[in-house]
C-alpha cells in the first residue's frame, strides 16, 4: 500500500520540519533544516494508529513504548519537543492527514496499549490508589534498579557539589548531610518516610546510633531493606514496614527524614502530609524534607507520558507550597538548600550506567519498560538543567504548641 499520500499530507501540514520521518516501506519525508534534527522511524502503521486514537503526547508515547516508533536520539527529540511549535491544523488538514493515515493502514487493526501503561483507578491520592501507583514504578525488579543505582540502591539526588567524584561518594555525602542537618544523636528515634531499599535507614543506624523506623509502600523494597539491615548488623535498630505515612498516628519520634517522597503527595494532600509529620514529633522535633519542586508557575503538574508510564499521580509542588504547608502545621523552617545541578549530574550518571548494560536491563524489565526509562531519565535531567525543576532540602523544627 503506497505511503505517498501520507507523505504529501504530512509535508503540507508541516511545511517547517526540523526533523526527518522514515516510513516502514523505506521512503522518507526529509527535514527542512538540513537534516540537523532527530529522525523518527515509523516502523509500522500501528504507530499512526496510536497517534490517531490519542493525538498528542500520549499517542506519541504509546507508539514509542510499543516499539512501533523509534528515534535516533532521545535527547534531540526532547529538545525538539521543548522548542518546536507546529502550525495549528484546520479541520481540512486534520481530515486529510487522518484519511492518508487510514489509507496507509493505520486503522486496519487497533493497536495494543503497552503493557507497562497504568491508568490508576479510584480517588486520586487515596491510600489504595497511591499504593498502586508507587508499586507500578518500584516493583519492577530490585536487580533492575541496581543496574543504575548501584548496590546502595539510593534513588534520590546525590550531592556532588561538596567534592564527590563518584556516584557512591556523592550518595554517601547526601546521607551524611541529612544526618548532620537532623543533628542525630545516639538513641534518637528516627522515622524514614519513603525509605526505599533502606540505604538511609541503615546509614543513620550504623553511623549515628539512631533507632530507625522506615516505611514504604513497596513490599520488594521492604524485603531488600530488611536484608540490608541484617547484613550491616543493625537489624536490632532498623524496623522496616510496608505502611502509608497516613497510618502512623499515635507514634512519636525525635526526628523525621523524608527523602524523595513528598513528590508523590500531591496538592490535595500536602497539608495532611505536613500535619501528619508534625503530629509524630514532639516540640523541638526535627524534620528534613528532601524533594523535587517545580520552578515554573501556570504549567501542569505532569504530562500524560509521566502519568501513565513513569510516576502515576506524582505531583512535584512549588517549594513555596510545601513550606506553607509545613508552617501551617506548626513547623518553623530553619534552612533551605537547593541541589538542582547535583540532580542533573545524578541523572546523567544513572543514564550512563543503565545504558552500559542495556541487554541485561531489557532482560530484567522488558523492552517496553526499558524504553520508558530511556526517556524518563533524560527528560528528568533536562528538567533540572533547564530550570524547569529543582530539588530542595528543607530543615524545620516542630514549634511548641501554644497554651
Amino acid at each position: 500500500m503506497s505511503t505517498a499520500p501520507l507523505r504529501e499530507a504530512l509535508a503540507e501540514a508541516l511545511p517547517d520540519r526540523p526533523f526527518r520521518v522514515a516510513l516502514w516501506d523505506g521512503t522518507e519525508l526529509p527535514s527542512t533544516n538540513g537534516d540537523q534534527g532527530p529522525l523518527f522511524s515509523v516502523r509500522s502503521p500501528l504507530a499512526l494508529g496510536h497517534m490517531l486514537r490519542s493525538p498528542g503526547q500520549l499517542g506519541l508515547g504509546r507508539a514509542y513504548i510499543a516499539g512501533a516508533l523509534a528515534v535516533d536520539d532521545v535527547d534531540k527529540v526532547l529538545a525538539l519537543l521543548d522548542g518546536y511549535d507546529p502550525p495549528p491544523l484546520d479541520a481540512r488538514a486534520k481530515a486529510r492527514l487522518a484519511a492518508a493515515a487510514a489509507r496507509a493502514g493505520a486503522l486496519r487493526r487497533a493497536p495494543r496499549t503497552p503493557a507497562v501503561e497504568l491508568r490508576p483507578q479510584g480517588r486520586r491520592h487515596s491510600i489504595a490508589r497511591d499504593k498502586r501507583a508507587v508499586t507500578h514504578h518500584y516493583d519492577v525488579s530490585n536487580d533492575f534498579f541496581e543496574l543504575f543505582l548501584g548496590p546502595s540502591l539510593i534513588y534520590s539526588c546525590a550531592i556532588w557539589s561538596r567534592g564527590a567524584d563518584t556516584l557512591e561518594e556523592a550518595q554517601e555525602t547526601k546521607l551524611e548531610l541529612v544526618c548532620t542537618k537532623l543533628a542525630l544523636q545516639e538513641g534518637d528515634r528516627l522515622l524514614d518516610v519513603g525509605c526505599g531499599w533502606g540505604g538511609f535507614a541503615v546509614h543513620a543506624a550504623k553511623h549515628h546510633g539512631a533507632h530507625v523506623t522506615g516505611i514504604t509502600l513497596s513490599a520488594p523494597q521492604a524485603e531488600r531493606a530488611r536484608r540490608l539491615a541484617q547484613d550491616e548488623g543493625v537489624a536490632d535498630r532498623v524496623d522496616i514496614r510496608v505502611q502509608d505515612y497516613r497510618a502512623m498516628a499515635g507514634e512519636r519520634f525525635d526526628a523525621i527524614a523524608s527523602i524523595g517522597m513528598v513528590e508523590h503527595v500531591g496538592a490535595a494532600n500536602i497539608d495532611t502530609y505536613a500535619q501528619t509529620l508534625a503530629g509524630l514529633l514532639g516540640p523541638g522535633g526535627r524534620l528534613l524534607n528532601h524533594g523535587i519542586a517545580r520552578l515554573r508557575h501556570g504549567e501542569a503538574e505532569a504530562g500524560p507520558f509521566s502519568e501513565r508510564y513513569v510516576f502515576p499521580d506524582a505531583a512535584p509542588l512549588h517549594l513555596s507550597r510545601v513550606a506553607f504547608a509545613l508552617e501551617r502545621a506548626g513547623f518553623e523552617t530553619e534552612h533551605v538548600e537547593g541541589f538542582r545541578l547535583d540532580y542533573a549530574r545524578t541523572l546523567r550518571e544513572w543514564t550512563r550506567r543503565l545504558e552500559s548494560d542495556h541487554a541485561e536491563a531489557v532482560r530484567l524489565a522488558g523492552p517496553e519498560r526499558m524504553r520508558v526509562w530511556q526517556v524518563y531519565l533524560r527528560a528528568a535531567r533536562r528538567g533540572f538543567e533547564t530550570g524547569f525543576s529543582s530539588v530542595y532540602q528543607v530543615r524545620a523544627v516542630r514549634r511548641p504548641q501554644r497554651c
